[in-house]
């Protein structure tokens, strides 16, 4: 079924990983913007059944700017959907969608793919794209942060099998 081995490919270097972070990182501001969208509707809906009470303020988002409990909520509600946006990826393909521009894979250093408990292990190192600074001091293994605490790496795929996987 699957002959690619994947472990045969060279890992990515600085300027590649961060041309492919500046796609994520617009990617990730749309889902961050989304999943805000749908957790103010949300809110809107607990309004108009009553669940929350405006007090002295004439407009809900005063209410929510206002509340630690309802801003932290869907500041939670966001985040949680970015980070399942990047782990559901890594683990499904190995890819994000910057990823499969750039041509990179993460993988665990076997050459296979990154289990869900990984994907989460490595969205705190990552720093939001600053682990990858630890590349240009390891010109030799390419290892950021986020690969040295996990054990994985990101590996350039040739054009070949990227159009072969369709990837």
């Amino acid at each position: 079924m699957n002959s690619i081995n994947y472990n045969d490919f060279p890992r990515a270097g600085f300027r590649r990983r961060m041309a492919c972070w500046m796609y994520d990182f617009l990617t990730a501001v749309a889902v961050y913007m989304v999943a805000g969208l749908i957790s103010f509707c949300i809110f809107i809906l607990f309004n108009h059944l009553g669940f929350i009470d405006m007090g002295e303020y004439e407009h809900l988002i005063d209410v929510q700017e206002n509340s630690f409990l309802y801003s932290s909520l869907i500041y939670l509600w966001n985040f949680f959907w970015v980070a399942f946006f990047f782990v559901w990826f890594w683990a499904r393909s190995g890819q994000t969608i910057g990823m499969k521009a750039w041509r990179l894979r993460v993988q665990n250093q076997d050459g296979s793919l990154i289990s869900k408990t990984t994907g989460i292990k490595r969205l705190l190192p990552t720093l939001i794209g600053l682990g990858n600074l630890a590349v240009i001091f390891d010109r030799k293994n390419k290892l950021s942060l986020q690969d040295r605490f996990t054990q994985t790496e990101v590996v350039l795929l040739p054009i070949e099998v990227s159009r072969a996987k369709n990837i």
